[in-house]
This record gives C-alpha cells, structure tokens and sequence, in this order.
C-alpha cells in the first residue's frame, strides 16, 4: 500500500531477535496506588525490564499490579512505568533494571517530527477526500475530552450511498505514543484510493465493500505526547479523574463488556491501566463505541470485522482476554475456529505471530472483547514493528514507516475479502455462509 507522503524521516533500524508484546494489553488491582507524581503531566516514565517473570499466571499477577506489559521475554518482561511505581514493584519484590532510551541504544532514535502531528492526520484525510471525492467522506463522530475533533474516514466505491455491503472498521492510535498506528491509517487510506480502478483486487473490493478507518482514537493523547518536542512515553488519554490529581484512562480497558471483572485492569488512577470510573468512562471510548452502535441498521451490525492497531510486539491477537478459555459466553467453538483460522491467515502475509489474547496475560474492558460480545464483529488487534524495545520500542525511527505499514498490505485486504463470512477461513462457509 502507498503511505500518505510527509517526507520526513531519519536514519534505518536495525533487527532484533526479541520475542516482544506490546501495550494493548495490561494490568489491574491497586497495589501501585495513586500519587500526586503518578500518571500526572510532571511523571517521567521510563522502561525497565523486570525479572523472574516466565508464565502467563506469574505476567498476569504482575498484570494486576496495575503495570503495563510492553514486551514479554523468554523469562522476564518489559514494563513502562514511573520513578515512583518502580519503586513501588521493588517493594513487593520484583526485581527492576532501567533500560536504556533509543538514543543509548543500537538504533536511530526517532524523533516526534519523523510521525504526522494530529493537525497533520486531519490535513491529510482532507486531502485525499478533495482528490477522490467518489471514494472518499469523512466525518467528525464527536469530540475528545479536550475538545478535539474524531474522525472516521470512509472508503468505498458510491462512498455517499450507505450500500448493503459488509463494512470493516480499522482502529488506531487507542494509546497515545503508539504512533506508527496513525502512519497505518493514512497509508492504508492512500493504498485504498491511489489503487482503485488500477489494482483489481482493491477494486474489486471497494466495489463490494465499506471500509471505515479511524486514524486516532485517542487525539488529545496523541497530541501530548507527540508535540511538545520530546516524546512523554504516554500511554493513556488526558481526561482529568475525579478525586485525584493523576491523569488519564487507559481507553482500551474502558470498554464495557467484563470491565473490570478478572484482573485485567487497574482500579488506580495513578495506573498505567487504569480502567476509568466506569464502562465507557472515557470520552473517546464512548464515541467510538457509539459510532460502532450506529451503525446498526434495521436491527443488524453492518460491521462485521475490524481490526484495532497497536505497537508494538509484531502480534495478531483475537478474543477473549478476559479468560483463559478459547470458548466462552457468546464464543462458540465455530466462533474460536473463525477467528484463529483468520487471524493465522492474516499473520502468515505479514509474518506477525497469531493468538488469542489471553495467552499473553488476562486483560479486561478491551475492545476486542466487546466488539465480538457486544456486536458481534469480528475482532483483532494487531501489534506492529519492533518486535522487542531494542528496535525502538514504542518509537522506531522514521525511515521504517512506509516499510512496517506496507508490510500489513495483504492481511488488510485480507481481512476485507473474508468481511461477507469469516467462517469461510475455518472451512464452515456450509454451516454459516449465504450461497
């Protein structure tokens, strides 16, 4: 696919061997308690890899603490947190090193000017709408906390008709520093646009398909962490929290199916996984989610697939993450056998590894999940470049933009061209598949 052009960018990574996990996943429990320097704008947060943590029971324990898993290792995991949630960690025995920034280690540091600014994304969707009027319209679905426009993006042959066609949405940039995320929205959006009428299968496909893409979920975060001239590690979004000085929620726990029933998120404030107040809590989880309610029509969810960007670990993830079980309520072993099936057939274009969610740790409220309980969609996250913290982390530097988001070129038409039955990965088109 072709990536909206900025033309700015710095020098080339190297690879790295590390078996990573990224920050769509995280923690619970208060054991971490809120502070006045924990999660407010004045926190410094840093990675650090921690110690003698080797099974999905000893990560999600951690998990619970209220940490943010960034990476899993063969016996130890990479975390982000604060000065005074280290030493927190360290309390109740964990054993931390501080890890080096990009700049201290074999790579090229990027730098925030290397990634399109908030302004920049809008500017760029604007673009492409007055270039390819007939496949393009946007729309604002609502405002972030701090007043700042959402926008989802719509890409489809008669783009101002709403058509009886299977319609796919693409999620990015739920936390603010993962901001390659956002690069894959406008490179997809490019790719859609620039190659219809020339590329048969993008035509073919926005002939007989809705595509919507949500460049950042997360504005006001993006907008933190991006622009004040140095990147701020930060996670969540800028919504002030009652009663306390810390700030923020983790969107991607705020969604409101199993919200905080398993040890999965943080009940603090001052957590890299806070939870928020409630289901929905958040600003933008709530515009999105009711976005995704309208587009309900006459009682059937016309979105039936979607996948949910993140950075980094080089995974594709499906439900549930609130349980260890593959079936559950609403997740039948058909269901299982879909999203496996086409989770593993994405993963095997772009070379991602494939799993349900759970088999990294227990996570709960996240999107994924409410997606397929809630309104039956079909559900994945993927986790882009690097692999581990030694290639960039949440960071990787500009010159591997255009390469990472080309590189998920075919499971996104993938996943467009199974949207009308994803069963037919599993082989039980019979079962569930209109003739």
């Amino acid at each position: 696919m072709q990536r909206l052009s900025r033309g700015r960018r710095t020098a080339l990574a190297t690879t790295v061997l590390t078996v990573s996990l990224a920050l769509a996943f995280g923690a619970q429990a208060s054991a971490v308690p809120d502070a006045a320097e924990s999660g407010t704008t004045t926190a410094t947060f840093r990675q650090y890899e921690v110690g003698d943590v080797a099974t999905t029971d000893q990560r999600t324990e951690l998990a619970r603490t209220g940490t943010a898993i960034d990476e899993v290792r063969d016996a130890s995991v990479v975390i982000t947190a604060d000065e005074r949630q280290a030493d927190e960690l360290t309390g109740l025995g964990y054993s931390l090193t501080a890890l080096t920034g990009p700049a201290q280690r074999d790579v090229s540091a990027a730098a925030p000017e290397d990634y399109h600014t908030y302004d920049e994304v809008v500017a760029a969707v604007a673009e492409a709408e007055e270039a390819h009027p007939d496949l393009v319209s946007s729309q604002v679905i609502g405002q972030s906390d701090e007043g700042r426009d959402i926008i989802a993006v719509k890409v489809s042959a008669n783009v101002d008709t709403d058509e009886d066609e299977p319609e796919v949405l693409f999620t990015h940039n739920q936390h603010a520093r993962e901001h390659l995320t956002a690069e894959m929205a406008l490179y997809t959006l490019g790719e859609l646009t620039t190659q219809y009428g020339g590329d048969s299968e993008v035509t073919e496909l926005l002939d007989s398909r809705e595509v919507w893409l949500i460049p950042s979920v997360n504005p006001d975060g993006k907008v933190y962490d991006q622009e004040s001239g140095e990147f701020q590690m930060w996670r969540k979004n800028r919504q002030a929290n009652e009663g306390s000085s810390s700030i923020g929620t983790d969107l991607n726990r705020n969604w409101a199916y199993e919200w905080g029933c398993c040890g999965g998120s943080s009940d603090s404030p001052g957590g890299e996984t806070y939870r928020g107040s409630g289901p929905e809590s958040g600003t933008e989880t709530q515009v999105v989610a009711d976005f995704v309610r309208d587009r309900v029509v006459d009682g059937e969810q016309q979105i039936t697939a979607h996948i949910d960007f993140h950075t980094y670990s080089e995974l594709v993830l499906w439900p549930y993450g609130y349980t260890y079980d593959e079936t559950g309520p609403g997740l039948t072993e058909d269901d299982a056998a879909a999203f496996e099936a086409l989770g593993t057939a994405m993963a095997e274009t772009n070379g991602y590894t494939a799993q349900q969610s759970s088999d990294l740790y227990i996570t709960d409220g996240g999107i994924n999940d409410w997606a397929w309980a809630d309104q039956g969609i079909f559900s994945f996250t993927f986790e882009m470049y690097p692999t581990s913290q030694a290639g960039g982390g949440f960071y990787p530097p500009g010159d591997v933009i255009d390469r990472e988001t080309s590189r998920n070129r075919e499971a996104v038409l993938t996943l467009l061209s199974y949207a009308d039955c994803a069963y037919r990965a599993a082989g039980l088109e019979g079962e569930y598949c209109a003739s």
